[in-house]
């Protein structure tokens, strides 16, 4: 486990609800041995902690923040507003919406206050998408990128030829049979 061994990124959430979405960046994070930090950080019910967190980021030597929130999720952007690291937005489905709203929360940044965002859910590429900045500078995670990289074209290339073996005709007969 690579968490809080000298943390180079942050991972943030609005509720501990948000963690079975959020815990997917971190697990990316630990792939590529990137020590990280977690927290609860609400936008909304504690402000002043996430104020200090934000402006404590680079002093704390955070090079990347990923932030994930639902509903009205302001946590990334109020992030981004305060410090000049970059921050990764993560719009997570609320249990009672669609999460458009999140997405929208995230996404619709004010020119000067960018936040990355990802896709709904999208903690996984959060967490890789913070490799990526991090191997902009450190060669040893780039070459983890690689190595992940044509680990994912490998397994590609094994659907592929999974694909080339089916016979359409019996794989229809399965599926009609379920």
């Amino acid at each position: 486990m690579t968490e809080n061994k000298n943390p180079i990124v942050a991972v943030v959430m609005g509720s501990i609800s948000d963690w079975k979405v959020m815990a997917e960046a971190c697990n990316m994070l630990e792939q590529f041995d990137i020590p990280y930090f977690k927290d609860v950080v609400s936008a909304h019910r504690t402000p002043y902690k996430l104020v200090e967190f934000a402006a404590g980021a680079r002093e704390a030597g955070y090079k990347a923040i990923i932030a994930g929130a639902g509903g009205a999720a302001h946590l990334p952007g109020m992030i981004a507003s305060i410090t000049n690291v970059p921050v990764i937005g993560v719009p997570v489905k609320p249990s009672a919406y669609t999460g458009e709203d999140s997405i929208l929360s995230i996404l619709q940044m004010p020119p000067g206050i960018p936040v990355a965002t990802m896709a709904l859910n999208g903690a996984a590429n959060a967490g890789i998408y913070a490799a990526q900045i991090i191997g902009a500078y450190d060669n040893s995670v780039y070459a983890k990128l690689e190595a992940y990289k044509k680990e994912l074209e490998g397994k590609v290339a094994g659907m592929s030829a999974d694909l080339k073996a089916i016979n359409v005709q019996e794989y229809l007969k399965q599926q009609a049979q379920k």
